[in-house]
């Protein structure tokens, strides 16, 4: 007889999730996914925005926030039935912001600016607006690739669990800066050590962390690999373990990778290819945090910026971005195999998908 609590957790993921989608178009767009199936909706769009590509959720509040097209990153409401109602925006403070995180306090916005090379905070008001900059950090340097890394390029931002640190990839300068984060100010500030170094040509673009936060994976994307690393919760300092590819031996053609995400289970990890168009599949060995490659799965479409594991683990939802569409391919629970694609939608340019 199942326990109360996995009669709960099965009754969560037979009703509808929404999927809330970024995208490099004219706005938000959301469908409804059901796990049970693999099934995902056909996305309308809920929000006009000027190319709202990534997004991310208030911890406590029903708010979501977008970068925008011009340079600046905005709030919405969300309403009954997952209808968005702007709630304002504010100057991202540097030029193309191309990625965001919310701090557990909910009271911080950072921004990675792509176009020159800076990180910013901003402060959230109490209505949840955000509003002046607390911080700028500017990232001076350039790296060994002659066309991508002629200057700073900031690409991420990660709040740790603690929110004690701001974790960010920078592709221009092959780092990930480390700050260390104030939430009662929004103020960040070098840490000591001052960042995580990757291989000369590399392209620190995106990073996740296992759910106790002892491993960390950097996906690269310029030289297509994972450099996995133990973190220090307490310095906010990491020690490289492991780089891995994730593209097969003898693949010549262009390729950058642009996802990375750790199954909630802590088992695998995923990856996505631009260019081979697949999913490279990583088992991962939960006491080292090593990466052993298990499969390149097709992804289903042209151009994969983005995936987001389902909160089940069954499904991974793939979007994009070449070629229009989002693909759900189910995901082996024993093995971390991904199978063919199971459902696939027509979304414009997606960039960005939240489950809510």
């Amino acid at each position: 007889m199942k326990s109360i609590s996995a009669l709960l957790l099965s009754t969560v993921f037979i009703q509808a999730q929404p999927v809330f989608i970024g995208t490099s178009a004219d706005g938000i767009y959301l469908s409804d996914f059901d796990a049970t199936n693999g099934v995902l909706t056909a996305p309308e769009r809920i929000a006009e925005y000027k190319s709202p590509g990534f997004l991310a959720f208030h911890p406590e509040k029903p708010i979501l926030y977008a970068v925008g097209g011009d340079n600046k990153v905005a709030g919405f409401t969300i309403d009954d039935g997952n209808t968005l109602e702007f709630l304002g925006e504010a100057d991202a403070g540097g030029v193309n912001p191309c990625h965001l995180a919310i701090d557990a306090s909910g009271r911080t916005v950072a921004l990675a600016n792509y176009g020159d090379g800076s990180f910013t905070t901003i402060r959230i008001d109490a209505d949840g607006k955000p509003g002046e900059i607390v911080s700028l950090k500017k990232i001076s340097g350039s790296g060994a690739h002659p066309q991508r890394q002629k200057a700073a390029h900031a690409h991420g931002v990660y709040f740790d669990n603690a929110n004690r640190f701001l974790l960010a990839p920078d592709l221009g300068t092959d780092q990930v800066l480390i700050y260390k984060f104030d939430p009662a100010t929004s103020k960040i500030e070098e840490n000591q050590p001052s960042s995580l170094k990757t291989a000369p040509g590399a392209g620190p673009r995106h990073m996740t962390f296992s759910a106790d936060e002892k491993h960390a994976y950097v996906l690269n994307e310029i030289n297509n690999s994972i450099l996995v690393a133990e973190y220090d919760a307490a310095s906010g300092s990491f020690k490289e373990i492991q780089t891995i590819p994730t593209l097969p031996d003898g693949f010549t053609e262009r390729n950058t990778t642009a996802e990375i995400e750790v199954h909630p289970g802590g088992d695998f990890v995923y990856a996505s290819n631009r260019g081979h168009d697949s999913i490279a599949v990583f088992k991962r060995d939960q006491e080292s945090g090593k990466l052993t490659f298990v499969q390149h799965a097709p992804c289903g479409g042209k151009i994969p910026r983005h995936f987001k594991i389902d909160p089940s683990g069954k499904w991974l939802l793939c979007g994009h971005q070449d070629s229009d569409t989002i693909s759900v391919l189910g995901i082996d629970e024993k093995t971390g195999k991904l199978g063919e694609p199971k459902n696939t939608v027509k979304a414009p340019r997606p960039i960005c998908l939240l489950f809510r």
